[in-house]
């Protein structure tokens, strides 16, 4: 290992290759059904997913949406793009051209649904009265609130016309086997892209107890249709027996992947979680007392450890700069760690998007401080996209086509 920060930069390389569809959706596809087939799906995955199906069974008909910059090169699978993480009318038109598509369909018929991280802001069908600008008010709020994004996916499931099963549903009686790339702690299926394959009960006063605890106030229209009751759509609904659904990629393997390379390269790692959830700085604060912790008892001869971790981080705004939960960490993590001699990390979202900036995260080692502008004053402004790109340490992919969410990893590297 020559230079730290290129190799924790490989290690992130690896993590979003071993989630790549192109390697999972052949292991995971069943033969081609007879009869007639259609594809769908929502995600930042979604493209690449379709270009996977279409590499094994040839051009489909069908339709799915992707985040603007994802597309990918289809034959028969109509490529539909639209804002993420906030909803635009393009998402809306999208989900409309989707749910025609699927009316009519027989008992005979075949869709296969294509999920992943990301769905739930890209598949975009408002319940009721509720208005596209008062869906993306909402989102906006919330994703500056910190909620937890599993909190964030259950109020959204309670106000759309096809997350929580209700997609599923429109494709009835049609068979349905959903392809799932998890981007959500626990691998839950129902919170993956908001569950459109999979039922939700429904609790409309447990998601305004959410909003009220989060500081968001709703727009009246959507408190009056919570208030109300709602339209959820239960597990047991008939309309969902003949829906199977599959995770064919989380995060854990991708963490597996990594840490395949760094023990190949002579580290000791430990895996912290795959899952870990809560307020970037304060993770990474945790996570430089470890460090330290370990470093303290290095000895010479001791092997590098490499501390591996995924979840979802989430930021609560402070401040009016750039940034995102990954960059939040580093910054965080690096005035944390105040130049503590032998240790760097990098955190990057496997999507290749941090936050709503087109940057996946960024790298620190013992000189970030010194190198840069007033750590504390950007992390103080939500600033941390700014602060990196000043350093150059920001870690740009462009768009992976995949998403199984954070991906973490600390190196301590004995000094003696």
């Amino acid at each position: 290992m020559t230079d730290p920060t290129e190799f924790l930069r490989d290690l992130f390389a690896a993590a979003v290759q071993a989630a790549d569809p192109m390697r999972r959706i052949p292991k995971a596809l069943p033969p081609r059904p007879a009869g007639r087939v259609v594809v769908i799906g929502a995600g930042k995955a979604s493209a690449r997913m379709a270009e996977a199906v279409e590499a094994a069974w040839g051009p489909q008909q069908g339709l799915v949406i992707t985040r603007y910059g994802y597309e990918r090169p289809t034959k028969g699978i109509e490529i539909a793009q639209a804002a993420h993480p906030v909803p635009d009318a393009a998402g809306v038109a999208a989900t409309r051209r989707m749910l025609d598509l699927l009316a009519g369909l027989g008992p005979d018929d075949f869709v296969l649904a294509l999920i992943s991280g990301g769905g739930s802001a890209l598949l975009i069908a408002p319940a009721g009265d509720i208005t596209l600008e008062e869906k993306q008010a909402l989102t906006a709020d919330l994703l500056a609130s910190g909620a937890p994004i599993g909190q964030i996916n259950s109020i959204r499931k309670e106000l759309s016309a096809v997350k929580g099963g209700r997609l599923a549903a429109a494709a009835y009686p049609a068979r349905m086997l959903a392809l799932m790339i998890s981007d959500v702690p626990g691998d839950d299926p129902s919170d993956i892209a908001s569950g459109p394959t999979v039922g939700h009960r429904g609790d409309p006063a447990l998601a305004l107890e959410t909003l009220q605890h989060w500081g968001v106030t709703p727009p009246p229209a959507i408190a009056a249709f919570l208030a109300a009751g709602g339209d959820p759509l239960a597990p047991d609904d008939p309309r969902l027996s003949k829906v199977e659904n599959r995770i064919i990629a989380a995060p854990a393997q991708s963490l597996e992947a990594a840490q395949a390379l760094a023990v190949a390269a002579g580290c000791t790692t430990r895996i912290l979680g795959d899952d870990l959830e809560g307020e970037a700085r304060e993770l990474a604060e945790t996570h430089a007392a470890l460090a330290r912790e370990i470093a303290a008892s290095l000895q010479p001869g001791d092997a590098p450890v490499l501390l591996l971790s995924g979840g979802e981080c989430t930021v609560t705004r402070r401040g009016d700069g750039v940034g995102g939960p990954n960059a939040e960490y580093c910054l965080a993590m690096a005035l944390a760690l105040d130049g503590a001699p032998g240790i760097w990390a990098l955190a990057c979202d496997t999507d290749g998007v941090d936050g709503a900036a087109e940057v996946a995260g960024a790298v620190i080692g013992p000189d970030t401080l010194s190198r840069g502008p007033s750590a504390r004053a950007a992390l103080d402004a939500n600033d941390s996209h700014s602060f990196f790109a000043t350093l150059g340490d920001q870690v740009v992919p462009g768009p992976t086509l995949t998403n199984v969410n954070d991906f973490r990893a600390v190196l301590i590297v004995p000094q003696f």
